[in-house]
């Protein structure tokens, strides 16, 4: 009897659920007109590849963005979008981990992996399942990095973090930017300059934040509570978003956005578009294009076929070279878009007055200071950084900055970790130098003049140090992408630092739901230290020696 009502029950107790078919989520979006079919996992909606500006090929090739003007008609938002072109990785001879990296990453097949091209002006929308037209959360605007020559909205999925948002009760809408990086969206020069050509990729930027403020409302977002956010080359993009048009963030009379987060980048003082810098980079564009002979060089390079537009472009030292980041591609002052060096910017107060989270990695450096193991004295150093940073810059200037970096045990990084990890006889002291200038003191410089400046508009700043003790690199540049976007240790670090951010994007303010009270940077200029297992407070006042160089001799150091 017990053996044949279990016979009988037993289909229905061990039958799988019947699965319900859910429509694929869809959103018309108005302007321009485009009906949206995105697709659901793990309870997010995801909508790629939009497109919000025209293609720039053909005679719209080093132009700015134009807005779309006719209806876009169906979208599939359920691919993987196309990222713009990508400059190469170099490959130096007789520096060994560059080249085996430039070998492997340039090869046809991996170029063809990254599914880039100039068609590439698209943005992302990510949504909690079930939002609707009339949730009205706030929104997250991402802007990626990559040293303005590598990066692609295809490499930041932002369904851990909306999830995690949920989970905290403050659900957010994810929105990620694609730009033009590299030549195609920071050519410098004359040419580029006379042509109203200059900084591309960041007017890419702040067409698609115009695209949010026309969209997003129809995927459920609140159009008014907007909070960029960026890391390395998208942090200083933000900082750069709120000092475009001298500070003007406004599209049909209201913000594109209310406030920013900059995880690793603010200030790059910078030398003019048209700049001997700049020139010399165009200069061998043309040259590696066959366009050196033209009567308008600039009409060339648009009128050449991609790949070879794309090898000049890349013919120029890339970020991960014995150049480091002395970068051939930044944005840099044109007098429109940026009308002067964004460290002037700030000075006069010409930038968006918005509250804004900023904060570094302790190790920022480590990462660029690989590749020079030649450097095995104070005086090759100088060389080194007067030759590739600063040409025109004296020599005592140069080594005065150097002598601020007295010993690689104290001034040395990976920071706090004594005669340890100096992978070369200058690798910590090269290190220390280039986070500190490039990342970590202009932040301070940064924090200390728009303190000044405005003193009523809040800010707040951080150190990250939850990576401490990794081998020769510490607490890298890009490591918060492990832990902060993705979260892939759940730690104290990926928890807190994602809870101080939601409060933020909702509040205006990251303090709240039970974390340790972050207080304003102008208040006694402390900085939250993230550490993996737990949250403290220090003085944003070390290395103080190389602080005060650098502030004094501030232009000599431009890019």
């Amino acid at each position: 009897m017990k053996a044949s009502l279990f016979l009988t029950l037993a289909p229905v107790v061990f039958a799988a659920p019947a699965l319900v078919k859910r429509a694929a989520p869809t959103v018309v979006a108005p302007s321009p007109a485009a009906t949206v079919v995105g697709r659901s996992l793990l309870g997010v909606d995801t909508f790629n590849g939009i497109p919000f500006a025209k293609s720039p090929v053909g005679p719209l090739r080093l132009k700015p963005p134009q807005p779309l003007t006719s209806a876009v008609g169906r979208v599939d938002g359920t691919g993987t979008p196309r990222a713009c072109p990508q400059f190469f990785f170099s490959v130096d001879g007789g520096s060994i981990p560059t080249d085996a990296l430039g070998q492997v990453l340039n090869l046809p097949l991996f170029q063809q992996i990254t599914n880039a091209g100039e068609d590439c002006l698209t943005i992302n929308v990510q949504r909690p399942e079930g939002t609707t037209k009339d949730s009205k959360l706030p929104v997250l605007f991402w802007i990626f990095g990559g040293g303005f020559e590598l990066g692609s909205t295809s490499m930041y999925d932002g369904t851990s973090l909306i999830a995690e948002s949920v989970k905290q009760g403050k659900p957010i809408i994810f929105v990620a930017v694609n730009y033009r990086v590299g030549g195609f969206g920071f050519m410098p020069g004359k040419e580029i300059l006379a042509d109203g050509s200059a900084n591309l990729g960041l007017l890419d930027q702040r067409l698609g934040l115009q695209w949010v403020a026309d969209n997003i409302a129809a995927f459920g977002g609140d159009p008014d509570k907007v909070t960029i956010w960026g890391e390395s080359a998208g942090s200083i993009s933000v900082l750069d978003q709120m000092a475009l048009f001298d500070g003007n963030n406004k599209y049909k009379g209201k913000p594109l956005f209310r406030a920013g987060i900059m995880n690793s980048g603010t200030v790059v003082p910078a030398d003019p578009v048209d700049g001997e810098k700049g020139q010399q980079v165009y200069n061998k564009v043309v040259a590696a294009a066959g366009c050196s002979s033209a009567s308008d060089t600039l009409a060339c390079l648009r009128s050449k076929d991609y790949t070879t537009f794309l090898n000049a472009a890349n013919s120029v030292p890339g970020i991960l070279s014995y150049n480091s980041v002395a970068l051939s591609y930044l944005p840099r002052p044109d007098g429109r878009t940026l009308t002067e060096s964004v460290d002037v910017l700030i000075q006069k107060g010409k930038y968006a007055k918005v509250p804004f989270i900023t904060g570094n990695q302790e190790d920022e450096g480590t990462l660029f200071a690989l590749f020079q193991s030649n450097i095995t004295t104070k005086s090759e150093l100088g060389t080194y950084l007067k030759k590739y940073f600063f040409p025109a810059t004296d020599r005592a200037i140069v080594d005065g900055l150097i002598d601020t970096y007295q010993t690689i045990t104290d001034d040395g990084s990976p920071f706090r970790t004594s005669l340890l990890n100096n992978w070369y006889p200058q690798f910590k002291r090269l290190a220390a130098i280039l986070g500190d200038a490039v990342f970590i003191l202009s932040r301070r410089l940064f924090l200390e003049t728009a303190t000044a400046v405005n003193p009523d508009v809040p800010s707040w700043s951080y150190l990250a140090t939850y990576d401490y003790g990794t081998p020769i690199l510490g607490t890298f540049h890009g490591s918060d992408l492990l832990q902060v976007f993705y979260g892939v240790l759940p730690n104290n670090a990926a928890k807190s630092i994602r809870g101080y951010y939601f409060n933020f994007i909702y509040n205006l303010d990251p303090n709240g739901n039970g974390l340790m009270t972050w207080p304003k940077w102008k208040d006694g200029r402390k900085l939250i230290r993230f550490d993996d297992d737990r949250n403290s407070l220090v003085g944003d006042d070390f290395r103080s020696d190389s602080f005060e160089f650098v502030k004094k001799y501030l232009k000599s150091f431009y890019f």
